[in-house]
């Protein structure tokens, strides 16, 4: 007589058959709540970009809940505090925003160049603004390394952007041209055209374009001359 690992007349272990659904039965829930727990995590973030573009001041973690259209329960199953909530959104928009803001036209002329560079900074700003006035303010050591980060891919866009005039400066002068740079094109520079002095969006750039431009120095002529 056959015993239940033996093969049936249709070529199947119906033992295994059964255990091996049952697995795949378990596997496709354990997956489908990962996907749910997903994709709430994701809702929460959004939630807390969107109301820090209304009004750029830490929200609580019942608005965030509320706003996302979940309970506060829901926030803290998946972040253990707020603070932890804000790094995650902090991650999130340096991902999205490195890969918004690539360096285009490298290879262009000094005004193109200058023109992509601004606009695209200009863009970062714009959008990233209203979180980045939220996380310069707070005492946690991971979201200064990520102002540093930030800071520092900004710097290293301007290298690529600008090789052809920062090739003809020692050193020193170009690092500290960059660092002025940096400064000039900062967030903080773009809330003080755009809200402080009630520029436009292009009118902003215009600024910037023009003080970039003034600043760099010429470029070194094809065989030196």
């Amino acid at each position: 007589m056959a015993n239940n690992d033996e093969i049936d007349a249709t070529g199947e272990n119906p033992s295994v058959s059964t255990e091996e659904s049952g697995l795949a039965s378990v596997l496709h829930r354990v997956d489908g709540r990962h996907q749910r727990s997903e994709r709430t995590r994701q809702a929460l973030i959004e939630a807390f970009l969107r109301l820090l573009r209304r009004n750029p001041t830490m929200p609580t973690v019942s608005q965030i809940a509320r706003e996302a259209g979940c309970s506060v329960r829901s926030v803290f199953e998946r972040f253990s505090d707020r603070n932890t909530l804000m790094l995650a959104t902090a991650d999130h928009a340096i991902a999205v925003g490195q890969a918004e803001a690539v360096a285009r036209n490298v290879d262009a002329d000094r005004t193109i160049r200058i023109r992509s560079h601004v606009k695209t900074r200009a863009l970062a700003c714009e959008k990233w603004l209203p979180l980045w006035q939220v996380i310069v303010v707070q005492d946690q050591a991971e979201l200064r390394q990520r102002v540093a980060m930030v800071r520092a891919a900004n710097i290293e866009r301007m290298k690529l952007m600008y090789r052809p005039e920062l090739a003809t400066l020692t050193e020193s002068d170009r690092d500290n041209l960059l660092m002025a740079l940096a400064v000039l094109i900062s967030f903080e520079s773009w809330d003080q055209l755009r809200h402080g002095n009630n520029l436009s969006m292009e009118a902003a750039q215009a600024v910037w374009r023009s003080a970039i431009d003034r600043m760099l120095p010429l470029a070194a002529l094809p065989g030196g001359a």
